[in-house]
């Protein structure tokens, strides 16, 4: 009994709690920037199918929650993702036309469709921010977390756990200080001592030579001992919470490029496509992490939020990015595309979107052993 409640309160209600936090933000931003430009929005939907639960607010705005809750949107008056020719549509009146989305400028409606992508970035800067003012932000001491095989650290016989404390009579506290010790010296043998236990004992390394180049394009050689650091011998700082948004905003610059490269990689061929995940993945990470502790769980959506804002950026028609794509051509062109290019390229984007998330679900089920497990019982 125990079991079904854990699973279903860390695996099943933490991940929708995510999912809609997240979500409702996405749309949020959406909707705030509509209502400032004079549009109006006629749905303001967390998840869809049949409606659940609602209320209609004093601008005429539908609020509601509904039956599958894996997702939302917002309606706003003019605005359609598959646009149609069909005969006996009722024109918009001129009151109808003055708060119609597509009767806004194209600076307006751009946007209102960036504002959703750029809401979940903020919140994630936020979420990001908070973490650091309150839990703070890691400085690693000297300790060994992982050891490369054929490194200098293996030959020196290096052990996972041991904390360096002096390197030729240099003191060393930090991991920064290794690196900065090491780097300067490549192929120069070291005296290194760490404490393993409460045992202090002094070992004999050369950091490798590795080739590289500097900022300017000139060839340089630095040195390199094989070591990781232990992420469980680590001080936290808190900062100020103007230090914090710049680190959170940094943070959250690093993931966005991050999550590029390795788009880039899984493009090219240099990853494999069965590591994407899909909503399965999402949901047994965000109870994993929440079992971890709730800076865990705030650390985990911030960075799907990043994730969520990103991915609604690409130019996939029925994705915002996909009608900042149709955007971009109606000002090189001096006027929109017309209804059927729209219509056909809506449709296009909904099939690419289904067969991702298939295949997104599909390596989940693989991941999770599902398939195996089916495979079994048949045979």
């Amino acid at each position: 009994m125990n079991f079904i409640l854990e699973f279903t309160w860390y695996y099943i209600v933490l991940f929708l709690f995510v999912l809609t936090v997240l979500v409702y933000v996405h749309e949020w931003g959406h909707y705030w920037v509509a209502r400032k430009n004079g549009v109006r929005v006629e749905v303001f939907s967390i998840g869809f199918g049949p409606e659940v639960y609602g209320w209609t607010n004093e601008a005429g705005t539908r609020w509601k929650i509904s039956a599958i809750p894996l997702g939302g949107y917002v309606k706003m008056l003019g605005q359609s993702d598959l646009p149609s020719d069909e005969e006996g549509e009722q024109p918009l009146s001129e009151e109808e036309q003055a708060v119609s989305f597509q009767n806004k400028t194209l600076a307006q409606r751009a946007a209102i469709v960036v504002a959703g992508p750029l809401a979940n970035f903020i919140f994630a800067i936020v979420l990001f921010a908070g973490l650091i003012m309150t839990v703070g932000t890691p400085r690693h001491y000297a300790g060994v977390g992982n050891i490369l095989p054929d490194s200098a650290a293996a030959e020196a016989r290096l052990e996972v756990g041991d904390r360096i404390i002096d390197i030729d009579g240099q003191e060393v506290v930090w991991f920064s200080d290794l690196v900065r010790i090491v780097s300067a010296n490549p192929g120069v043998p070291l005296k290194i001592t760490v404490l393993r236990g409460k045992e202090e004992l002094t070992l004999a390394a050369t950091p490798k030579v590795q080739k590289r180049t500097d900022k300017d394009g000139n060839p340089v050689e630095i040195g390199l001992l094989g070591v990781r650091f232990d992420p469980e011998q680590a001080e936290y700082e808190r900062q100020n919470p103007l230090q914090a948004v710049w680190l959170g905003a940094r943070q959250t610059f690093a993931l966005t490029t991050n999550i590029l490269s390795y788009l880039g990689e899984m493009i090219v061929g240099d990853r494999s496509a069965e590591e994407l995940g899909g909503p399965l993945k999402i949901a047994k990470l965000s109870g994993q992490m929440a079992q971890g502790g709730l800076d865990n769980l705030i650390f985990f959506m911030a960075a799907l939020s990043v994730n969520l804002g990103l991915i609604n950026l690409f130019p996939i028609p029925l994705l915002d990015g996909g009608h900042l794509l149709f955007m971009a051509a109606e000002a090189i062109r001096g006027r929109p595309l017309d209804e059927r290019t729209q219509e056909y390229g809506f449709r296009f984007g909904l099939i690419l979107v289904l067969i991702l998330m298939v295949f997104a679900t599909w390596n989940d089920l693989v991941d999770l052993r599902v398939v195996e497990f089916i495979k079994e019982l048949i045979i």
